[in-house]
């Protein structure tokens, strides 16, 4: 599986509506300095302190925003 990997702060600056919305991510953790990845598939995963937590999904076109928040490509 591949996957583009970010800061918190990345992520909430991706989040559209109709994804989970700030105050649901920080419900399950997220925090600026947070490290997160997501799948092709959207899949957002929150890296914990010995494993990685589904968080919740991007929609749409996120992969563009993902890039170009990022800088990264699917690894």
């Amino acid at each position: 599986m591949q996957f583009i990997e970010m800061l918190g702060r990345q992520l909430l600056r991706v989040v559209t509506e109709g994804g989970p919305t700030p105050e649901e991510l920080a419900k399950v953790g997220l925090k600026e300095d947070s490290i997160v990845r997501i799948n092709r598939q959207g899949d957002i995963e929150i890296r914990r302190k010995d494993r990685w937590d589904l968080i919740g999904g991007l929609i749409g076109d996120f992969e563009t925003r993902v890039k170009r928040e990022t800088g990264l490509d699917w690894a």
